[in-house]
């Protein structure tokens, strides 16, 4: 089976522009990567070829496809969001095995209406649409607009299932826009969902469900956390997944017990285009991304990976843990950890914080008492705005630029 564009599945472009099915047609297939503006073309192109068995990949910018792609692969960017972006092979089968779990689970089908924030080039948004013009939904993209106007057409065009990522909810939800009783599934993949903005989006998605995908570019789904899923964990293992934890020898770890993540699923990537590229290891039938976490009955709670795990004073501190601690915290609305040398203790933490600089002390203190006085962040540095790659992820290099 090969991707396909449903014969009533229609795509509204951020201009206005409406392109369906016919339009293929007349959009020859890309022999190069195709750059993700404009739209049109990229879209077309892209599905143009998915159809026809052939290779492609949205960037950026325009480049060279890799070479010896098999019949039916495309090609993902990771998000960048720990240095430049991976170069991912996938399989269309890939991704066409978790079409059919979606639709089971939110009524995605003919005329359901899927807004989508993010651009093409990144995974989160090529799988969206993908998925949509599979099942002959109504694709509206929405990439490029100012938070409020992307709001606004939410709301007029009475979108009913949104693919985002958490920092891309927090600037809609900071443009203190209208209820928008029409959506139905809020979907959230691309970053921990905290407590303080999940709070936020269930009142302005007063009638949505509201889902958290934990996963990967390399990965697909992994877990799905749903509301009735205990607070700070991610959720059960995505439907056809199996998720075992092991220690750094390989070993299965104790029910309860921390280890790194290790996925088997039929939605998992190929691998790199790259073989040479750090990142996730492919071994045994299984994928690993270097996160760790554990298990409290069925559902997985995450520590972090293990790129930020650092040492102070002999014991390891997870940076994601020390910043979802900071985003239920009042004063605080988005957060990100350095850590700096210290020659005493080997590190020192200090905090990239977006929020109300008067609550700085009370923040201080609340750090002190969760993780004492050795792990807690020194100090706090506060910014107006919050930068973000084009995944819609935090861009962790403009932070760690911060006085």
């Amino acid at each position: 089976m090969r991707f396909s564009w449903h014969s009533q599945s229609r795509v509204f472009l951020s201009d206005g522009a409406a392109l369906g099915a016919a339009d293929t047609a007349t959009c020859p297939i890309p022999r190069s990567v195709l750059p993700d503006r404009p739209l049109g073309p990229a879209l077309c192109g892209a599905m143009a070829a998915a159809m026809a068995g052939q290779n492609f990949r949205i960037a950026p910018t325009a480049g060279p496809l890799t070479q010896g792609l098999g019949e039916n692969e495309f090609e993902v960017l990771t998000s960048g969001s720990s240095g430049a972006p991976r170069v991912i092979r996938r399989g269309q089968n890939s991704w066409l095995a978790s079409f059919a779990v979606n639709q089971r689970l939110f009524n995605l089908g003919i005329g359901t209406k899927v807004g989508i924030l993010g651009r093409l080039s990144t995974s989160l948004g090529l799988y969206a649409l993908c998925e949509g013009l599979s099942l002959g939904a109504d694709l509206y993209l929405y990439e490029g607009l100012r938070p409020d106007r992307q709001a606004a057409l939410i709301l007029d065009q009475g979108v009913q299932i949104l693919y985002a990522t958490p920092a891309q909810l927090v600037l809609i939800a900071d443009c203190a826009p209208p209820l928008m009783a029409n959506l139905a599934h809020l979907l959230v993949g691309g970053g921990r969902l905290d407590q303080n903005l999940a709070k936020t989006l269930a009142k302005l998605f007063p009638n949505a469900e509201i889902l958290q995908f934990y996963g990967a570019s390399e990965t697909s789904f992994i877990t799905l956390c749903d509301m009735d899923t205990p607070p700070n964990s991610v959720g059960r293992p995505y439907p056809g997944v199996k998720i075992v934890l092991t220690s750094l020898q390989g070993k299965p770890v104790l029910a309860g017990d921390l280890g790194q993540i290790l996925v088997k699923s039929s939605y998992v990537a190929l691998g790199y285009t790259d073989p040479t590229v750090q990142g996730a290891v492919w071994q045994d039938g299984y994928v690993s991304v270097g996160e760790w976490g554990r298990f409290e009955g069925p559902y997985l709670f995450l520590e972090g990976r293990a790129t930020r795990m650092v040492t102070i004073a002999d014991q390891n501190v997870f940076l994601e843990g020390v910043e979802a601690y900071l985003c239920s915290l009042k004063g605080v609305r988005q957060a990100f950890v350095l850590a700096e040398p210290d020659p005493k203790r080997g590190h020192r933490l200090r905090a990239i914080v977006q929020g109300n600089p008067a609550c700085e002390a009370e923040v201080l203190a609340a750090l002190r008492q969760e993780f004492g006085p050795l792990k807690a962040p020194k100090r706090l540095s506060f910014r107006t705005d919050w930068p973000l790659l084009p995944s819609g992820k935090v861009d962790a290099s403009a932070l760690e630029q911060t006085p």
